[in-house]
């Protein structure tokens, strides 16, 4: 790939790397970072990306390989010094002509979905980011998280067998 490949790919896929960035930080600041970062990366593994192949999984697997390791270094000096992260809250539904009441009840269900979603563990919830957020096929979100097609397909049943008991509505 080279450089002006790269930016179209920016063009095309940056706010879909973006707002995936916002899903697995829940920081709009970290996530600003976490995007930079992804495409510092993609310049310097620009000989690895085919274009021929579907380079916004590509992308999304280095975001996501940056966020883990981002994590594992936030668990280490939180473990010698205790430092406590800042979460953001400010995704919303976007105006679509509702009334008052109807457009709480939205903003307060999609928040309940959120939650549980977040409450998910990591293994289920990267693959509900991957496919329903990122709309990535099975077989790319096995390659973005380097697992086989059949567990990405187990733990999509798993993970909305657990978000359909949570959010089931008494």
């Amino acid at each position: 790939m080279k450089v002006t490949e790269l930016e179209k790919c920016i063009d095309l896929y940056g706010k879909d790397i973006f707002a995936f960035c916002r899903q697995l930080t829940y920081s709009r600041q970290e996530a600003e970072e976490l995007y930079q970062d992804t495409f510092l990366k993609a310049m310097e593994l620009l000989h690895k990306i085919r274009v021929e192949e579907n380079p916004k999984s590509y992308l999304l697997s280095i975001t996501l390989r940056l966020c883990k390791n981002s994590k594992r270094k936030y668990a280490r000096r939180r473990q010698i010094a205790g430092i406590e992260s800042l979460v953001e809250e400010d995704q919303g539904i976007e105006d679509q002509g509702c009334s008052l009441e109807e457009e709480v009840v939205a903003r307060e269900r999609a928040k309940e979905v959120r939650d549980a979603v977040r409450e998910l563990a990591e293994k289920y919830r990267m693959p509900v980011y991957l496919y329903y957020m990122e709309e990535l096929t099975m077989p790319e979100i096995a390659r973005v998280l380097k697992i086989p097609k059949g567990t990405v397909k187990s733990r999509l049943y798993q993970a909305r067998k657990i978000l359909r008991e949570r959010l089931e509505v008494e």
